[in-house]
Protein backbone atom coordinates (compact mmCIF):
# COMPACT_ATOMS: atom_id res chain seq x y z
CA UNK A 1 0.00 0.00 0.00
CA UNK A 2 1.23 3.28 -0.92
CA UNK A 3 1.18 6.31 1.68
CA UNK A 4 1.00 10.17 0.65
CA UNK A 5 4.71 10.34 0.98
CA UNK A 6 5.65 7.37 -1.43
CA UNK A 7 2.68 7.52 -3.69
CA UNK A 8 3.63 7.78 -7.30
CA UNK A 9 2.35 10.92 -8.85
CA UNK A 10 0.13 10.64 -12.35
CA UNK A 11 3.11 11.25 -14.62
CA UNK A 12 4.79 8.19 -13.01
CA UNK A 13 2.13 5.29 -14.50
CA UNK A 14 3.06 4.15 -17.77
CA UNK A 15 0.03 5.12 -19.91
CA UNK A 16 -0.06 3.40 -23.09
CA UNK A 17 -3.27 2.16 -24.55
CA UNK A 18 -4.68 -0.88 -23.23
CA UNK A 19 -2.56 -0.39 -20.01
CA UNK A 20 -3.56 -0.99 -16.38
CA UNK A 21 -3.58 3.04 -15.99
CA UNK A 22 -5.02 3.69 -19.66
CA UNK A 23 -8.17 0.80 -18.65
CA UNK A 24 -9.05 2.80 -15.46
CA UNK A 25 -9.27 5.80 -16.67
CA UNK A 26 -11.72 4.67 -19.73
CA UNK A 27 -13.52 2.47 -17.49
CA UNK A 28 -14.07 5.31 -15.23
CA UNK A 29 -14.93 7.75 -18.15
CA UNK A 30 -17.36 5.33 -20.06
CA UNK A 31 -18.81 5.02 -16.76
CA UNK A 32 -17.84 1.34 -16.44
CA UNK A 33 -17.86 -0.64 -13.24
CA UNK A 34 -14.53 -0.73 -11.20
CA UNK A 35 -12.93 -3.72 -12.60
CA UNK A 36 -9.63 -3.78 -12.90
CA UNK A 37 -8.11 -5.14 -15.93
CA UNK A 38 -5.78 -3.68 -19.02
CA UNK A 39 -4.26 -5.60 -22.20
CA UNK A 40 -0.69 -6.76 -23.38
CA UNK A 41 -0.89 -4.93 -26.10
CA UNK A 42 -3.58 -2.65 -27.93
CA UNK A 43 -6.75 -2.77 -26.57
CA UNK A 44 -9.00 -5.22 -27.57
CA UNK A 45 -6.87 -6.53 -29.64
CA UNK A 46 -4.35 -8.67 -27.29
CA UNK A 47 -4.26 -10.75 -24.28
CA UNK A 48 -6.77 -9.58 -21.47
CA UNK A 49 -5.09 -9.78 -17.92
CA UNK A 50 -7.49 -9.71 -14.98
CA UNK A 51 -4.88 -11.09 -12.76
CA UNK A 52 -3.09 -7.90 -11.42
CA UNK A 53 -0.22 -7.33 -9.82
CA UNK A 54 -0.09 -4.91 -6.67
CA UNK A 55 1.48 -2.59 -8.64
CA UNK A 56 -0.56 -2.67 -11.69
CA UNK A 57 -3.89 -2.84 -9.45
CA UNK A 58 -2.40 0.71 -8.13
CA UNK A 59 -1.84 2.36 -11.60
CA UNK A 60 -5.61 1.35 -12.52
CA UNK A 61 -7.03 2.46 -9.74
CA UNK A 62 -4.48 5.84 -10.25
CA UNK A 63 -6.30 6.06 -13.38
CA UNK A 64 -9.67 5.55 -12.40
CA UNK A 65 -9.49 8.07 -9.48
CA UNK A 66 -8.00 10.71 -11.99
CA UNK A 67 -10.58 10.39 -14.02
CA UNK A 68 -13.32 10.71 -11.30
CA UNK A 69 -11.73 13.21 -9.79
CA UNK A 70 -11.37 15.50 -13.12
CA UNK A 71 -15.31 14.67 -13.51
CA UNK A 72 -14.37 13.45 -17.27
CA UNK A 73 -17.50 11.47 -18.41
CA UNK A 74 -18.63 10.33 -21.68
CA UNK A 75 -21.49 12.24 -23.03
CA UNK A 76 -23.88 10.01 -24.31
CA UNK A 77 -26.37 12.65 -25.56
Amino acid sequence: MTTKSNAPRPGDYDTRHGGPHDRGSADSYYMRPFKPHYFLGATNNSILVLSLTPDELEAYEAGWIENENNGNRKDWG
